[in-house]
Parts: C-alpha cells; structure tokens; sequence
C-alpha cells in the first residue's frame, strides 16, 4: 500500500458478547487486509463509558465512526460484509 493515509476508527459495543467479539474480529480483519499498519482502532463499551457513547450519539451497538480521513462516516451492524464496512466508510467505488 503506498497511501499513508491513517484510518481513525472509533468502535461502540456493549459489554463482551459474542456479537460484540464477531463486531471486533470482523473489523479488525478488514482493517489488516484494507490497511495494514495504517489505522487505529479504539473499541469502546457503553456499559463503561456511557456519557461519551452519550456525546457521540450512539444509538445502536456495534456502531464504527470513521474520523479519519475525513468525511466521518458511521456504519451499523456486524461488520461481516467487508465490501458494505468499506462502502459505509466511503472507501469502495462501485
């Protein structure tokens, strides 16, 4: 990969479920597979930190909010998909 554009990538989950460990794996998959070695991923439990899940409008688990680069995007789901996790990131030209 010759772009060192960074990926800042923020992950809301709630506690430590099976879909919550499905959501991270996914994610982390694509990351190494799309970016490897340029992105951040900061995983977030609402259970833990609710008045920022609250500041960033979280409304549903597992959301992912791309901040970087820029425009933010924020995808919904299990991330399973990794063509749709990169269209939801504004990242796949179809």
């Amino acid at each position: 990969m010759e772009s060192k554009t960074q990926y800042h990538l923020k992950l809301f989950v709630v506690g430590s479920s099976p879909r919550t460990e499905q959501a991270i794996a996914s994610l982390k998959r694509i990351c190494e597979d799309e970016f490897p070695g340029c992105y951040e991923l900061v995983v977030i439990d609402v259970l833990s930190q609710p008045a920022l899940a609250e500041e960033m409008k979280i409304l549903a688990t597992p959301t992912l909010i791309k901040e970087r680069p820029l425009p933010a995007r924020r995808i919904i789901g299990d991330f399973s998909d990794k063509e749709s996790v990169l269209a939801g990131m504004g990242l796949l030209v179809r």
